[in-house]
């Protein structure tokens, strides 16, 4: 796949030495994920506050597990995006209609009119993120299509600066404005965040220089027809189970959240059947599908450790910790900015190490390095809980070096696999499998919050133990078969890197 190209031509406007369209997506990425993780910041938080603070008043397991769900939504339904784009919208168009639908959701959770438009809100924003996450990352890829592999590693770098920097402010801003109480003015700053985000990608459409404007596999009339009708079907059938299961008086949180971890983990077990079966891959794009299927495994226990920042470490942060800093007491969700403040900062040196290293720190390795270090972190934080159950409230510093651990682990794992998504992919589903790669996250997000039930049996400091040893187990693993992935992967063949000029 790789052309030896190191660099755009003499002239051409580039964004830090790379194609253009990389700024028009890093911006509307960035804003994107403004929205995202400014809410994510504060939604446990609101969720169970006092109905007299505007709040939701819910137990905090409750919470929890509503958080589980939406998160896991918000990846699973990745999947489904990705196919739109493929088959029937190319991903532009597909980026376009998630954006406004994000932006809708997070309209409706800030009227302050009853759970009605939280739960709506919820739903939106799960919707549109399906549409639009898979789809943004594809679109960078696009731009890398003639490229090298280790260009096209250090420009998804770049990129995933953007959704720190995003990240950053949004979890800067949006819990500062709930302080008293203020949810909804919260909520819409998030609103405003992804119309900003809305406006950039636009007006940059040009940059993209066709980028994503058509599906790789449109379906014919006949197809299109068909899926309209099942499509149909299956959302009327599916509605219509739901509304039988809430009549019945036996729906509750907990247990949609377990039919929906049973779901996100068949999903994936169907669709790589599906991908191993299908006569549009050819057998060169099989033995790459192999390869991917253990490291899809290898990020779904890495997102069941890193994505319980925003519950259970953000509920370890209001209830366990000392947050007054210089005399000034943080909101409870700026500790976990740590992460994308030092992503932001540490992320343009690790796309240059990288890129100066090509194809001789792997794929695999990087995934058996982000593992081990990210169940690192959850062993400092079994002993942060330790100290925190003798009910003394432990320093901020605590969490601090738990987010800045798994910072490390993050860029070693999560930007490779956004690049090795899309270099495995088989040319008919390619963006569907950049969906794919979400639902890892979905996988480990909803199992996480079953997981999370072990609270109730055992202490907290053995609970954060056993995930981290989990993940180290699960690195070491990986670190043995680092020589047999590269090889099913062709890392191996790939030509030098050219020197950047």
């Amino acid at each position: 796949m790789a052309s030896g190209r190191s660099g755009p031509p003499m002239g051409e406007r580039t964004f830090f030495g790379h194609p253009r369209g990389l700024a028009t997506l890093f911006g509307t990425e960035m804003w994107e994920r403004f929205s995202y993780y400014g809410m994510r910041a504060v939604l446990v938080l609101f969720l169970t506050a006092p109905a007299t603070r505007g709040g939701m008043g819910l137990p905090e397991t409750t919470a929890v597990g509503i958080y589980g769900v939406y998160i896991a939504s918000v990846y699973l339904l990745a999947l489904a995006g990705g196919w739109l784009a493929d088959r029937l919208l190319g991903a532009r168009r597909t980026v376009l209609c998630g954006a406004l639908v994000i932006m809708g959701g997070h309209v409706s959770m800030a009227m302050p009119m009853g759970g009605g438009f939280v739960w709506l809100g919820l739903v939106l924003i799960a919707l549109g993120s399906g549409l639009l996450k898979p789809n943004m990352s594809a679109l960078v890829g696009e731009l890398y299509r003639h490229e090298d592999d280790a260009r096209r590693d250090s420009g998804y770098t770049i990129f995933y600066m953007g959704i720190n920097l995003g990240a950053f402010l949004g979890i800067m801003i949006v819990p500062w404005l709930q302080t008293g109480g203020r949810w909804h003015l919260a909520f819409g700053a998030a609103a405003l965040g992804m119309a900003i985000g809305l406006t950039q990608y636009v007006r940059g459409r040009a940059t993209l220089c066709g980028a994503g404007e058509e599906p790789d596999h449109r379906l014919t009339p006949d197809e299109e027809r068909r899926f309209k009708v099942v499509a149909g079907v299956s959302l009327a059938v599916g509605a219509g189970a739901l509304a039988l299961w809430a009549l019945s008086g036996t729906l509750t949180v907990d247990r949609f959240a377990l039919v929906l971890t049973i779901v996100t983990a068949a999903v994936p077990v169907a669709y790589f059947a599906f991908l191993f079966s299908s006569r549009e891959v050819t057998e060169e794009e099989r033995t790459g599908l192999f390869a991917y299927v253990w490291l899809f495994l290898a990020a779904a226990i890495f997102w069941l450790v890193y994505d319980q920042a925003g519950s259970a470490l953000l509920l370890f942060a209001k209830n366990d910790t000392d947050l007054n800093v210089l005399g000034f007491t943080i909101p409870p969700g700026w500790v976990g900015n740590v992460n994308s403040l030092a992503i932001i900062i540490v992320a343009p040196l690790f796309a240059e190490m990288f890129l100066k290293a090509g194809t001789r720190i792997s794929t695999p390795l990087k995934f058996a390095v982000g593992l081990v270090i990210v169940g690192l972190s959850f062993v400092v934080m079994s002993v942060a809980a330790g100290v925190a159950s003798g009910g003394v409230k432990v320093s901020i510093m605590w969490l601090l070096s738990v987010y800045l651990i798994q910072t490390v682990g993050e860029l070693f794992l999560s930007p490779a696999g956004l690049s090795v998504t899309n270099k495995l992919a088989p040319r008919a589903f390619e963006n569907q499998l950049m969906g794919l790669w979400f639902l890892s996250m979905a996988l480990g997000d909803s199992v996480g919050g079953q997981a999370y039930r072990l609270t109730k049996v055992v202490p907290m400091p053995v609970y954060y133990l056993a995930l981290a040893l989990a993940a180290i187990a699960a690195g070491l693993v990986m670190l043995m078969f680092v020589r047999r992935l590269r090889t099913l992967m062709a890392e191996h063949h790939m030509p030098p890197v050219p020197t950047p000029s």
